[in-house]
């Protein structure tokens, strides 16, 4: 298990990647995550009822809460919600999904608004009322600027009266149940005041106590949704009041003293824009959890493929299924498509927590287009690497299952992934102009680094240049028509653009890294992430003369050797994921003796030993603490020869068995639960 040295002196090849994949403030930002999540409080638990499994994660959001130093602070800072997201997301989708809507849609939203008259928060940072955000409703999703939530203004009490004005108004998927302890909430509403339509303000309302919800909220539970329990519901307002203060007010707008509203932004769009602003951050979160649960289902995959052993051409031989190309190819894939999407992730964090207003726009697009790529490419990892575990991948004790439904509800979070990458499409074509073919620069080297990026950006130009010519070719006077025409090529190039921002964050992370082993293996990678993504766009590029014939010719087989030198290296490289191995025993398919997760007791196979020997028998199999298992020649030695022959009634081919068993180290076994 590899975790970043302090001793700068002499990083090793894994210190190094393990940088490349968290960012050079590994301990600090990831470090008390990484270790929260080995504590027995976060183990996986066995078993257990839907609402069982919802209140052990309510549990969790406060011992993760009282381990903070300030709930606030998390809220304030992207790189921890992040962090928490990466960490906590492949153990336990239903606290993050609450701990993500607590700290950063309900507390930030509260902090970014009201700077010049802050409000008490402390009920909130102790957890006293858990925090949670309702914006979506049953008929308005990523068109949310038209929800219908009404918050009208009343002079006569000083505040405003929330109201549900018919069924399609209703709050969508908040958890806004009793469940976890009292709520509050923060409530996207349409604010009206002396006879106008304000636009979309958000307010800060109490929901439920311990047991219901208060007068004039009604909440009311939808069905079970796949994957981890959350307690999403359906939540609607019956003139309900809260006072003035309630209105998360800023420079989008504020009710004065006068009981007049005033807004240093005219447009009523941008005042619902600067009021969801958490949006983004959320954006950034569901890229983080999309990417350390492709990590752990990888990782458990290569472990799992190293571990099962099959028949070789000679019956009498085995090897892992690992060593089948068939099996370790499409892992090497899924392993340069994760560093892909890490580095990305780092990317897009990057530039929008350092953006400039002039360049915020561009920044949050990068972040939405992150989103959706990196959540698409998690959804395909994780399946591959299922399917790779055969029927054990089925199983929820190996995890999988969960944080493939779990992906799911990242895909759909924050943004639909689709309307997201159409918005980001036609910004991009819209703004796009038309751009000249650059200077030849010869034929290029499909093993020239160079050469791959400028083909990634070459396919992103191609597709945008496909969507121009489609709109411009479309009957005029119909702008639903015309974008029709063009938004299936756009889309491609949103996806073209996803790709060369990965392979360009490739091309940065090589160029920080000193000449070794470190950076010949990011090379590699980089090499088969782009090989890769150009086979699927060879017959454009072929087309266009970006490719020669030859070249698209020899594609099939440059592949192919980058899969085998990834493949190789891909075991280590997984350990740069700094996995602690306490959370790899959650998994049983993710360590060597998995199979004994099935053992029976009372199988036949432990019957039949002699009766003078059976309590020595039994030691002898008996299971114990895994992490103490002692080396099998050691327990040989401890029953003597002539016992183990006796204990096991002409075992000669038993015995062989068990020595030609892998052994696991002390520091590499499995830790059980306490």
């Amino acid at each position: 298990m590899t975790v970043p040295a302090n001793n700068a002196d002499s990083p090793s090849v894994n210190d190094l990647l393990t940088a490349v994949l968290f960012g050079p403030n590994f301990r600090q930002e990831h470090g008390f995550w990484r270790r929260l999540l080995t504590t027995e409080p976060f183990r996986r638990p066995g078993g257990g009822t839907p609402d069982e499994r919802l209140a052990l994660s309510y549990h969790r959001l406060r011992i993760l809460n009282n381990a903070l130093d300030s709930g606030a602070r998390v809220a304030a800072d992207p790189r921890a919600l992040s962090a928490l997201h990466e960490w906590l997301g492949p153990v336990d989708p239903a606290l993050t999904t609450v701990a993500g809507i607590h700290y950063n849609l309900f507390l930030g939203s509260l902090l970014d608004h009201d700077a010049d008259t802050p409000r008490d928060l402390s009920d909130f940072l102790a957890l006293r009322r858990v925090g949670t955000f309702l914006c979506t409703e049953v008929a308005h999703g990523n068109d949310a600027a038209a929800i219908e939530t009404t918050a009208t203004y009343d002079r006569e009490r000083d505040g405003f009266v929330l109201h549900t004005p018919h069924a399609g108004a209703q709050k969508f998927m908040p958890n806004t149940s009793p469940a976890g302890g009292p709520k509050s909430g923060v409530v996207a509403a349409r604010l009206l005041a002396d006879g106008a339509d304000h636009g979309v303000f958000l307010f800060l309302a109490p929901l439920t106590d311990a047991h219901r919800a208060l007068p004039g909220v009604r909440v009311r539970r939808l069905p079970a949704r796949m994957g981890s329990p959350v307690d999403h519901c359906l939540t609607s307002f019956d003139r309900c009041f809260v006072p003035r203060d309630a209105l998360l007010s800023g420079q989008q707008g504020r009710i004065g003293d006068d009981g007049r509203f005033r807004s240093h932004v005219p447009n009523r769009r941008r005042r619902f824009l600067a009021s969801i602003g958490r949006v983004t951050p959320g954006k950034l979160s569901m890229s983080a959890c999309a990417v350390g649960s492709a990590r752990v289902t990888l990782a458990i995959a290569v472990r799992y493929a190293g571990h099962r052993m099959i028949s070789a051409s000679r019956a009498a031989r085995q090897v892992p299924v690992y060593a089948h190309r068939t099996h370790h190819g499409p892992l090497a894939g899924a392993m340069a498509t994760v560093y892909a999407m890490s580095l990305l992730h780092r990317r897009a964090l990057d530039r929008w927590e350092a953006a400039p207003d002039s360049d915020r726009d561009e920044a949050e697009r990068l972040v939405a287009v992150a989103k959706g790529w990196i959540t698409w490419q998690a959804r395909d990892v994780i399946v591959e690497c299922r399917e790779r575990c055969g029927a054990q991948g089925l199983l929820e004790n190996n995890g999988m299952t969960e944080l493939l439904t779990g992906i799911e509800g990242a895909i759909t979070a924050e943004g639909d992934n689709l309307a997201v990458h159409a918005k980001a499409a036609a910004e991009m074509l819209f703004s796009a102009t038309e751009q000249e073919t650059p200077p030849d620069e010869g034929p290029g080297d499909l093993a020239d680094p160079a050469f791959l990026g400028r083909l990634c950006a070459a396919v992103e130009e191609l597709w945008f240049a496909r969507a121009r010519e489609r709109m411009s070719a479309a009957p005029p006077g119909d702008p639903l028509g015309r974008w029709n025409a063009a938004s299936p090529a756009a889309l491609r190039g949103v996806e073209a653009h996803a790709y060369r921002q990965a392979d360009e964050a490739y091309a940065e992370a090589a160029a920080r890294l000193p000449e070794g082993g470190a950076h010949a293996r990011l090379a590699e990678l980089r090499r088969l992430f782009a090989l890769r993504w150009i086979d699927r766009n060879s017959g454009s590029l072929l087309a266009a003369g970006r490719l020669t014939a030859d070249q698209a010719a020899s594609l099939p087989d440059a592949l192919e050797e980058a899969v085998a030198v990834v493949a190789e290296h891909t075991p280590s490289l997984v350990e740069t994921f700094a996995l602690p191995e306490r959370l790899m025993s959650d998994w049983p398919i993710a360590g060597p003796r998995y199979a004994d997760v099935y053992d029976d007791p009372e199988g036949p196979w432990h019957r039949g030993r002699r009766t003078g020997l059976r309590g020595r028998a039994a030691e002898f199999r008996q299971p114990v603490c895994r992490s103490r298992r002692r080396p099998l020649r050691e327990k040989v030695a401890a029953l003597g020869t002539k016992g183990v022959l006796l204990a096991y009634w002409g075992t000669a081919s038993v015995l062989a068995r068990w020595f030609e068993k892998p052994q696991v180290d002390a520091d590499e076994s499995v830790h059980p639960k306490a």
